[in-house]
């Protein structure tokens, strides 16, 4: 029974642990992605504009409340980048946000 027990707080750590590695690399990416989509639209605190690319994702469920961002903001800056170039730079970035949150 206690073995059991073990398992089951082992399996619900693993998951918590998960979960968070999830939430951080996510996370690094809407930043680097904005830091990234700063640099095409010249801003002049690309942090700052990071950190608005990381608090939309927390609009919706899903990143679409990014791209979304990120497309309108091109737009009316006059940056020729489509949502599916957002998209494909989102994938690039996410990989190399794993690798940063599992090195740090």
């Amino acid at each position: 029974m206690t073995t059991m027990k073990d398992r089951e707080k082992a399996f619900e750590a693993k998951f918590a642990l998960d979960e968070e590695l999830r939430f951080k690399s996510l996370a690094r990416r809407n930043k680097l992605l904005g830091l990234w989509a700063a640099g095409l639209l010249n801003k002049s605190d690309p942090e700052d504009y990071a950190r608005e690319v990381v608090a939309a994702d927390f609009e919706e469920a899903g990143h679409e409340d990014v791209v979304r961002k990120i497309k309108a903001d091109f737009d009316a800056a006059g940056v020729a980048q489509s949502e599916d170039e957002i998209r494909a730079r989102m994938i690039e970035l996410l990989g190399e946000a794993v690798a940063q949150v599992q090195n740090s």
